[in-house]
């Protein structure tokens, strides 16, 4: 009997030097070319934008608007203002960049125009930031007066998921409609992957908005959500159906997600599918199907459970 010493591995004889690595590596090369041939449709293939670097800017841009709570902890009163100045200058090439490679995407694409229109856009994004830093303090406001167990509003800054996942829904909408979807889509799921709150960047928020725990919460691209409006956890703005063309491709763009009126509450695991409109004030209950418009005041529950005393289920 050989026995093989504790912590050894036996000695295999390999059908190559490299157990055929290479041949797996030329083998996901000659897919990998195929599917850029058909991507690009013979173009030279370009560089992607860099979701680390997204990553990154995001992080910077929400350091700048929040410097007391996300920029550098050696900050002080004096030095807040040429923080903010420096951020906003390393900003706007970086994310121009990123940019500029998202619209090389397009075919065609002209590398000036390209660069120019980035650049443009770019400058846009942080002048817009002011308007946004201003939007998104009404919402933090909202989680205060919402939510009995917020003790400052320091706290709803640093800790609350919900409001984390608006702030970035606002910067990822803004690149939304200044033009660079891709961008902004990777900006959204970057805040999807750390909050669980799902929010397509296309989706319209008004100001003053909560979404009280989060987790598992879902807004379509082309959901409309009013003033003042709540919603908890597991809530679904949803489509009901994908309309399809003549030949079966969905038809993209389509409204076909929910309007949501001013002041309106949607409690815990309610769903609420369609180009349908909740109207103002209205409260829907936890757990509902909703399919179907709500006049505005309306109160939208589920059957009441019935409970049946002294007998066996």
């Amino acid at each position: 009997m050989n026995d093989v010493p504790q912590g050894s591995c036996p000695n295999v004889t390999s059908q190559s030097d490299d157990d055929g690595l290479a041949d797996i590596a030329s083998r996901l090369r000659l897919i990998r070319t195929v599917s850029q041939q058909r991507r690009y449709k013979g173009r030279p293939t370009p560089k992607l934008p860099s979701k680390v670097a997204i990553d990154q800017i995001v992080e910077d841009a929400v350091a700048l608007m929040y410097p007391r709570h996300f920029g550098p902890d050696t900050l002080t009163p004096e030095t807040t203002d040429a923080f903010v100045s420096g951020m906003l200058a390393s900003l706007r090439p970086r994310l121009a960049e990123q940019i500029r490679l998202e619209l090389l995407l397009s075919d065609p694409a002209e590398e000036a125009d390209c660069a120019a229109q980035a650049r443009a856009i770019a400058l846009d994004f942080l002048r817009g930031l002011v308007r946004l830093r201003d939007l998104h303090d009404t919402d933090i406001a909202a989680a205060f007066d919402s939510d009995p167990s917020a003790r400052s509003l320091d706290e709803i800054v640093f800790c609350f998921p919900g409001v984390a996942a608006i702030l970035r829904h606002r910067l990822a909408h803004a690149v939304f409609v200044l033009g660079a979807p891709m961008l902004a889509r990777i900006i959204a799921e970057l805040s999807h992957s750390r909050t669980a709150i799902d929010i397509h960047p296309g989706a319209q928020i008004g100001p003053a908005f909560f979404i009280d725990h989060g987790t598992g919460v879902v807004i379509g691209e082309t959901a409309i959500i009013g003033r003042n409006v709540r919603l908890y956890q597991n809530v679904t703005l949803g489509a009901k159906r994908f309309e399809a063309d003549a030949s079966g491709s969905l038809i993209k763009g389509r409204p076909r997600h929910p309007i949501i009126g001013d002041d309106v509450v949607i409690y815990a695991g309610a769903t609420v599918l369609g180009r349908i409109t909740v109207g103002k004030g209205s409260v829907i209950g936890g757990g509902v199907w909703l399919t179907r418009d709500v006049a505005a005041g309306s109160v939208v529950t589920q059957a009441s459970a019935q409970m049946q005393s002294g007998g066996t289920a």
